[in-house]
């Protein structure tokens, strides 16, 4: 008993450290030039948290996801998007404080909807110019063939291709969804208020008492 006991006291270290060190090489992978390998690189990321999703818990998701979140999306860039004609009115600290606030809610989004494997496949499909920029297109397919699209806009922010929206179905605009939801609670309560409602949100999607919309 006591040898079996030990036994299995042994795997179970062995599976921490493979997970572990599955994360450390997940979250130091640097952008790539091609903008299609850049999106394929992070479904890599969200695919290998998602096998250990239950295990992980939301923050041990959210810790796999950000530092990939904080590389590939230009958080700067979407987030004075969705604050619309406001941002030009902001101090730089009230910036960034939002930036901040915008990149912890992306980041425990994708952790909440990434949560657990199912067989569910995330397809690079192709991409496509668009003024300038390139959208690269891409497929969910879960276990039971149910298929959604969604779209990355990248830009090319100092050499490197950046998501800068996200599309779903090809046309929903995540920014514009989020600019009309902004535009309100700045109106209501300012840049504080929004800046508390994207933190309460991370905190709730954190305790699992949310789901990201």
């Amino acid at each position: 008993m006591r040898n079996s006991i030990l036994s299995s006291r042994r795997r179970e270290k062995i599976v921490g450290l493979s997970l572990a060190l599955s994360l450390f090489a997940g979250g130091a992978a640097a952008l790539a030039v091609n903008p299609q390998d850049n999106v394929r690189g992070f479904y890599d990321t969200l695919l290998s948290t998602m096998r250990y999703g239950p295990t992980l818990g939301q923050s041990g998701r959210y810790a796999r996801v950000a530092p990939v979140v904080d590389r590939l999306f230009d958080v700067p860039a979407m987030t004075r998007l969705a604050v619309g004609p406001t941002w030009a009115t902001l101090s730089p600290a009230q910036q960034q404080q939002l930036v901040d606030a915008f990149r912890h809610y992306i980041a425990a989004t994708y952790a909440d909807r990434f949560d657990s494997y199912s067989g569910q496949q995330l397809q690079v499909t192709g991409e496509r110019p668009y003024n300038g920029d390139v959208i690269v297109q891409t497929k969910i397919v879960k276990s039971d063939g149910d298929i959604t699209d969604l779209d990355y806009l990248m830009r090319q922010n100092q050499g490197s291709w950046q998501i800068s929206d996200v599309y779903l179905d090809g046309t929903i605009s995540q920014v514009a969804i989020q600019r009309s939801e902004f535009h309100s609670i700045l109106r209501r309560e300012g840049v504080d208020g929004l800046v508390a409602a994207l933190n309460r949100k991370v905190d709730l999607l954190g305790k699992g008492i949310a789901k990201a919309s």
